[in-house]
């Protein structure tokens, strides 16, 4: 169940929202604990009056006082300070996103790399569904700004590329989101009917962030929680949370918001890896665990080249000799080749890749990796 309540020092608080200004809560927590931040600060709009639709009805807009700073000194002396502590709370391998719009991005952009973070990526959220220009002096305002840095330029960040490769239909996943606002069922509703927060953002985004550069079991701190999107989906993919939110009214939404998301189970949260992090198999110990013998044929894609398997792990053809990726280039013409597709050995009258026995060791591999770690 998710608690709302003041944070007190020394414990690493998961699962929680805390109470207080977002500065003063993190220098409370342990140094090095978290593995992501995710922050919405808020975009210092400097509205001057109402904003109305042409039929004169009043829009919802941001004019609430947390968003109000004298000055662009204050709002950037209050960045510089919230972006120390988060920094602070980082493990080495951490990293963290900011969101905003053109009002402070750049403002926040400038002082995430005075304090020595290291920029990976700015992401352009494009709204599919933005909110129109009623005025009709500037553009459609149809976009906001994510920044994706680590903590130092050496940290070891995750990133889920092949994850992300599958999120996006087996391509590779761009710099340009199209995710629509927050709207319908999902966005929340206080006891009035009107939005319980102006800026709630939709869960899409946050889902795509998490899996991108979160891993199951991350500790994620949102030091602006607001109504809960980053603790909701935190929950449905198995990360802890810690919250941070200053006003009673968000907390008690975001609150009752967590407590009824379900978590998936372990099984849907897997995720495609990465093959370079897959442990790495030589040929040849296919060969020395006699899943193939020496003087075994192998067997081009299409059945069209052939060559032996050697006791120490290369291949002999009719005109060359050498690992399996090099022989099967030679055979294709081509400047490389991925041996593991690309042959074959046959079982029982069928054709078989070799890469399922690459992947019969990996997984042994694994087995007893998980059993010494127990």
């Amino acid at each position: 169940m998710t608690k709302s309540k003041t944070v007190e020092a020394f414990e690493l608080p998961l699962n929680q929202i805390l109470s207080g200004d977002c500065i003063d809560v993190m220098n409370a927590l342990p140094a090095g604990s978290v593995d992501l931040i995710f922050a919405d600060p808020p975009y210092n709009l400097q509205l001057k009056g109402d904003l109305h639709r042409p039929d004169n009805s009043k829009v919802d807009a941001v004019n609430d006082h947390w968003d109000q700073f004298s000055s662009f000194a204050v709002y950037d002396d209050f960045t510089r300070k919230w972006l120390a502590a988060a920094r602070r709370l980082l493990k080495p391998n951490g990293a963290i996103w900011v969101i905003g719009s053109y009002h402070n991005i750049f403002r926040v952009g400038t002082a995430l790399q005075d304090a020595g973070y290291w920029m990976l990526n700015d992401v352009i959220w494009r709204k599919s569904n933005p909110m129109p220009n009623f005025k009709g002096k500037r553009l459609t305002n149809a976009h906001e700004t994510l920044i994706w840095a680590s903590r130092d330029e050496g940290s070891k960040y995750t990133f889920n590329y092949e994850a992300l490769k599958e999120l996006n239909d087996g391509v590779q996943m761009r710099s340009d989101w199209v995710i629509p606002l927050c709207t319908g069922h999902e966005r929340l509703k206080d006891e009035n009917g009107d939005k319980a927060h102006p800026t709630q953002k939709p869960e899409a985004l946050l889902h795509r962030v998490l899996l991108a550069t979160t891993n199951p079991g991350d500790v994620v701190l949102d030091p602006f929680f607001g109504t809960g999107t980053t603790g909701a989906v935190a929950k449905m993919l198995g990360r802890d949370f810690i919250g941070i939110e200053r006003e009673e009214a968000y907390r008690k939404a975001a609150a009752e918001r967590i407590s009824r998301v379900r978590k998936f189970d372990a099984s849907a949260l897997e995720i495609t890896g990465s093959k370079r992090a897959e442990p790495r198999v030589p040929f040849g110990q296919v060969v020395e665990r006699g899943m193939l013998r020496p003087g075994e044929e192998l067997f081009s894609i299409g059945n069209r080249y052939k060559a032996k398997v050697r006791a120490d792990g290369t291949l002999v053809g009719n005109d060359v000799k050498g690992s399996i990726h090099q022989v099967g280039a030679h055979y294709e013409g081509a400047p490389s080749c991925n041996g593991w597709t690309y042959w074959h050995f046959k079982r029982d009258g069928k054709m078989i890749p070799i890469d399922i026995l690459r992947q019969q060791i990996r997984a042994e591999m694994e087995v007893d990796q998980g059993g010494r770690r127990h």
